[in-house]
């Protein structure tokens, strides 16, 4: 008993800042506000409705990308939002498609819907038609087997994969409750960072070495497989923004359309197509801009609380949940307490980048602006 008076007396001094910080008073009639403004004026529905459904996909630099930050910049100002702004940051080319088929002639006639990956230019001069070639292209290394043979070819790049056999690994299905929770509880592997710095660098100077070499053989097109089964087609890198090595025409045909095609291929069947990209590159502004606005704070002298979500999103979807549903959740947010006429001790400051499915370019920028 002796003993244990010293150590909970030690224990208590160790602890008293945590009780202090814990006895600092919540207004419990705003949280209560919050609550009832949340639950019965909610508009959080409407504004990921509007960023889907009206403005559809955003990718970075392309019109809809504009769209979309100067509908954030005036909404968050029409509730009242201080300093609502676009930041500029250099970024590159903007791009955008509005067409992908890939038009099968021989040995059958059907179409596919493609997906022209990022970055790819378009079939400028109406769709290029040609012969299916199998290549594997895994360095560049491998050019050589190649050179000289491709002109005029429409090219196969993907390794096909078993369909069936990771149907019965993997069935489709509709997790229940109990399985999200244990989703939840996943612990992703520790990851090197530089490492994986390093293989984002060498995949990117193995495409612009790729992209030069098909040039100059004079090829007419890439088809790659979705890696998504069931039909999805999953957008994919073709190039980059910040660089003017456009390549060639390359989209994603589904799984099972392009292992068809690749069976057909390796049975000895002549098999032609035509490829249609219609896609535009945006060159008369180089930046793009992430959206801030902000509630002002009344004292803690310039500390700032950050609440934020990327508007950005592939050209496959609406980018729903990734992240729209991020960007409505925090716009509803600051919403809410401006409407309560709430006044924080810190600033509240939202931001909204773009960017960030090509690299985390917004946010870095504003790190860099503000913080470097």
């Amino acid at each position: 008993m002796n003993r244990t008076v010293p150590r909970l007396f030690a224990l208590l001094l160790v602890l008293s800042p945590v009780f202090a910080l814990a006895a600092e008073p919540v207004d419990l009639e705003m949280v209560s506000r919050i609550r009832d403004e949340g639950y019965r004026r909610s508009q959080v529905m409407e504004i990921a409705r509007h960023l889907t459904d009206e403005l559809g996909p955003r990718v970075t630099g392309s019109p809809a990308m504009k769209k979309a930050n100067e509908w954030t910049r005036e909404k968050l100002a029409s509730w009242g939002l201080q300093n609502a702004r676009l930041e500029p940051y250099q970024f590159g080319r903007g791009w955008s498609y509005t067409r992908g088929v890939v038009q099968v002639l021989r040995p059958y006639e059907t179409m596919h819907l493609a997906l022209p990956k990022t970055w790819t230019p378009g079939t400028d001069e109406g769709p290029v038609r040609g012969p299916l070639m199998i290549v594997s292209i895994e360095s560049e290394k491998d050019f050589e087997q190649y050179r000289g043979k491709l002109a005029g070819k429409v090219l196969l790049e993907s390794t096909p994969r078993d369909l069936i056999k990771e149907a019965r690994e993997v069935p489709a299905r509709r997790y229940s409750p109990e399985a999200l929770d244990e989703l939840a509880l996943y612990s992703a592997p520790d990851r090197d960072p530089l490492a994986s710095a390093k293989r984002r660098t060498e995949m990117l100077k193995l495409r612009s070495a790729l992209n030069r070499f098909l040039i100059e053989e004079k090829a007419l097109a890439t088809i790659d497989a979705s890696n998504f089964d069931w039909g999805i087609l999953r957008a994919a890198r073709g190039g980059l923004p910040d660089t003017e090595e456009a390549g060639i025409p390359s989209v994603i045909l589904s799984a099972e359309e392009y292992n068809r095609l690749y069976r057909l291929v390796s049975a000895g069947r002549e098999v032609e197509v035509e490829v249609d990209v219609r896609a535009r590159f945006h060159t008369d502004d180089r930046n793009a801009y992430n959206t801030i606005a902000e509630i002002p704070g009344t004292d803690r002298n310039g500390e700032i609380v950050m609440v934020g979500a990327h508007l950005d999103s592939w050209h496959s979807g609406t980018g729903a949940t990734d992240n729209a549903a991020g960007c409505a959740v925090v716009m509803e947010a600051v919403r809410i307490l401006q409407a309560l006429g709430v006044k924080p001790k810190r600033t509240i400051r939202i931001a909204l980048w773009t960017g960030e499915e090509q690299g985390l370019y917004g946010s870095y920028a504003y790190v860099t602006e503000h913080f470097g």
